[in-house]
């Protein structure tokens, strides 16, 4: 038996780093986020994970794109992102069941398509937010 070599192109490559603010205030989480993809391929779509320390308060109607998986999670996704191009900016506000002196927020990739990451340590974060109306980077 002979075998043939893989006619298979490999899975382009990109590099998603996200990059954005978050603010608690009471009991609200005011999230902005915003996806970069530095290339070199372009991303089809991908799905970004925002899950809290705090479970999120009951009934809630997420952005857009953006769905609820648990008590404390969002997945939202990010649309296309064409090479070293910088996506639309997710508007992501949450409430919490509870007045919490402060939050943690691990922001995550989950998915890109059929794109692979190389360097997938710029595309996840852990974000403390204290209850000081105090906008907070990462």
């Amino acid at each position: 038996m002979v075998l043939a070599p893989s006619s298979a192109a490999p899975a382009p490559e990109a590099d998603l780093a996200l990059h954005g603010s978050a603010v608690l205030d009471a009991d609200r989480v005011d999230l902005l986020l915003t996806p970069r993809n530095e290339g070199p391929g372009a991303v089809t779509d991908a799905t970004v994970r925002l899950r809290w320390s705090v479970p999120l308060a009951g009934r809630q109607e997420p952005p857009a794109g953006c769905l609820r998986a648990d008590e404390r999670t969002v997945l939202c996704a990010t649309g296309a992102l064409a090479a070293e191009a910088t996506g639309e900016q997710l508007h992501v506000p949450v409430r919490l069941v509870e007045l919490p002196g402060e939050v943690t927020l691990d922001i995550d990739t989950v998915w890109i398509g059929s794109a692979v990451d190389a360097n997938p340590s710029n595309d996840r974060s852990t974000v403390l937010v204290l209850a000081t109306g105090d906008s907070y980077a990462f």
